[in-house]
C-alpha cells in the first residue's frame, strides 16, 4: 500500500478492531506489527516442534456490537460455547468447591451447601448481582464520555444520561451495591455476602487474576466485576467451530482494502512541528501519514515511539506515572494427552489470606512461594497461569 491515510502501530486486538472499524468506513489502514504473526496477547506461541501453547488466556470474547459491526461471523469468527465449563477450586483437603454462573445450577448449589447451607441460599442472589453489574459495566465501556465543559457536557451528554438511567433501573438496592462494590476489596465484598472461606477465595481469585492486587486491595470489586464481565461468568468460555478473532478481524481488514504487515518494527513516530508525519520502521524505512494510531501501551507510545521532547513536561511526568507491573508467568505442559485433569477452569486459592500472601511477594520484587494458580487445558495441553511473579525481580532477573 502507498500513500495510507491512517498508520496502525500493533495488530494486537485493539490494534486490529480500531484498523477494522476505520477500513470499513473507507480509510486506506496500514496495520503495522513488530511480530511475524498479528494477534498481540490473543496469538498462539511455538515452543517447539509440534507443541504451540494457547494464547495468554483460554478463552475470550469481542463485545457483541463490534462483532455485529464488524460482520465477523461472515469472516468466520467461532461461537463461543453456550454453557460454560465449571469453576473449581481445589480444596486443601483434596475436595474441590464446583461453580458455575447459573444461579439455579444444582451441582453449584450442592457444592457450596457442603460448605455452608446459608451460602447456598445466598448463591443464586449472588449471581443475579453479578450479571447484574456486569451489563452496567459494559454498557459503561460502551458509551462515549463527554469532555468536562459545561457547553460540552449539554451538548454531548445524551448517551451519559442513557447510562445513568440504566443504573437508576437496576433498582435502588442492586444501584447501591453495584457503586458500592466498585471501591471495594474482594474481601470485603465477599464478606458482605457469604461465610465459607473457600467460596470467598474462589471468588476473590477471579477479582485478583492478571492485576497486580491483593485480595485486601481497593478496587478488587471492581476488577471481580470486569472480569466476569469478560468471561461471562467465573470459567473461561474457549472459542470453537470456526475462525480465531484474529483470523477473523484480519479478514475483516483485508476485505474492506485494509493491509496487515508483520515483522515490521516501529521504532519512532515522525513529528513535525507538532503534527505527526508518519512512522520509521527499524529498518530504516519511513513511511508518510497525516494521523497514526498506536495500539502500543501508552507510556511506550508517548515516551518511547513519540519521544518527551515533542510533548508538554507536566504531560511528560503523567505518562512517566503510568504504572505496569506485570506479575503473571505462564507455564504449559505438554503431556501425551492422559494427563486426568477435568475440562473447566481449575484454581488453587484456598484463602483469600493465600492470595494476599501471594500478592505480598510481588511487592517486594520476589515471586511468590505459595502462588496463586489458574489451569486449563487444551488438548494435550495443560497450561497454568501463575500469580505473582513480577516482570522486575529485586534479586536476579529472569535469565
Amino acid at each position: 500500500m502507498t500513500n495510507p491515510d491512517i498508520l496502525i502501530v500493533g495488530a494486537g486486538h485493539n490494534g486490529l478492531v480500531a484498523a477494522a472499524y476505520l477500513a470499513k468506513a473507507g480509510r486506506k489502514v496500514l496495520v503495522l506489527e513488530r511480530g511475524p504473526t498479528p494477534g498481540g496477547q490473543l496469538a498462539a506461541g511455538l515452543l517447539g516442534p509440534g507443541f504451540e501453547a494457547p494464547s495468554l488466556h483460554p478463552g475470550g470474547r469481542l463485545r457483541p456490537d463490534i462483532v455485529r459491526d464488524l460482520d465477523l461471523a461472515r469472516h468466520g469468527l467461532g461461537t463461543v460455547e453456550s454453557a460454560a465449563p465449571p469453576y473449581v477450586a481445589l480444596l486443601p483437603d483434596g475436595g474441590s468447591l464446583r461453580l458455575t454462573a447459573a444461579a439455579d445450577d444444582a451441582g453449584s448449589l450442592d457444592s457450596i451447601r457442603r460448605l455452608s447451607s446459608r451460602d447456598a441460599a445466598r448463591w443464586p442472589e449472588f449471581v443475579g448481582f453479578m450479571n447484574s453489574a456486569a451489563n452496567f459495566l459494559d454498557a459503561a465501556y460502551r458509551t462515549p464520555m463527554p469532555r468536562m465543559a459545561r457547553a460540552e457536557i449539554l451538548g454531548e451528554g445524551l448517551p451519559l444520561a442513557s447510562l445513568a438511567l440504566k443504573l437508576r433501573r437496576l433498582g435502588r438496592k442492586d444501584l447501591f451495591r453495584v457503586i458500592r462494590s466498585l471501591s471495594m476489596s474482594v474481601q470485603e465484598l465477599t464478606d458482605d455476602w457469604f461465610e465459607a472461606e473457600p467460596l470467598k477465595a474462589a471468588i476473590g481469585a477471579l477479582a485478583v487474576h492478571g492485576v497486580t492486587l491483593g485480595a485486601y486491595s481497593a478496587g478488587t470489586g471492581y476488577t471481580l466485576i470486569h472480569n466476569w464481565l469478560n468471561r461471562g461468568g467465573l470459567a473461561h468460555r474457549p472459542i470453537a467451530n470456526g475462525a480465531s478473532i484474529t483470523d477473523a478481524l484480519v479478514a475483516a481488514i483485508q476485505a474492506s482494502g485494509g493491509e496487515l504487515r508483520t515483522s515490521a518494527t516501529v521504532t519512532q513516530i515522525l513529528v513535525d512541528r507538532q503534527q505527526v508525519s508518519g512512522v520509521r520502521l527499524a529498518s530504516g524505512e519511513e513511511i508518510v501519514a497525516k494521523q497514526v494510531v498506536s495500539a502500543a501501551d501508552p507510556r511506550h507510545t508517548l515516551l518511547g515511539l513519540v519521544g518527551a521532547p515533542e510533548l508538554p513536561p507536566e504531560f511528560v511526568w503523567h505518562a512517566q506515572s503510568i504504572k505496569l507491573r506485570g506479575s503473571v508467568a505462564k507455564v504449559h505442559l505438554l503431556t501425551d494427552g492422559s494427563h486426568g485433569l477435568p475440562e473447566g477452569t481449575l484454581v488453587v486459592a484456598p484463602s483469600l489470606r493465600h492470595l494476599e500472601r501471594a500478592y505480598d511477594a510481588a511487592k517486594y520484587g520476589e515471586i511468590s512461594e505459595q502462588p496463586y494458580l489458574e489451569v486449563t487445558t487444551t488438548g494435550q495441553t495443560v497450561s497454568i497461569h501463575y500469580q505473582f511473579a513480577p516482570y522486575r525481580l529485586r534479586q536476579g532477573n529472569w535469565e
